[in-house]
């Protein structure tokens, strides 16, 4: 985030009405994408448990590289950076992965774990 030495106090009121519907929009358009975000990680999650009940790995390289070249086609007609849509599924990826190994553990009976646990971990 940047910071200026002039507050929008100081701004024409033609100006400040204008910037405070941008950030409106802004406003708007953030809760969406929360919301949207919401109902993808519902729909992981529902992955990750069918996953688990038939031991399937976690991670799937082959629909993750589908996925980022699908979404980097989607980022270029709708105008906006392939790269930085990519990273911003890469991050999605990553939790939704680290979603499915925690949903796999879980599944995981304690005595087929293969590891032990003192009882102060």
């Amino acid at each position: 985030m940047t910071t200026s030495n002039t507050t929008t106090g100081d701004a024409d009121p033609a100006v400040r009405e204008e910037l405070a519907r941008l950030r409106d929009s802004i406003d708007n358009i953030d809760a969406a994408v929360v919301h949207m975000l919401a109902e993808r990680f519902k729909c992981t999650q529902q992955v990750g448990r069918l996953k688990a009940e038939h031991r399937l790995p976690p991670a799937d390289p082959g629909r993750e590289a589908r996925q980022i070249t699908r979404l980097r086609a989607l980022a270029e007609n709708a105008r906006l950076d392939p790269a930085f849509a990519e990273k911003f599924l890469n991050f999605i990826i990553a939790e939704v992965i680290r979603h499915h190994e925690r949903i796999a553990d879980d599944a995981t009976p304690s005595a087929n774990r293969g590891t032990t646990s003192s009882p102060g971990e």
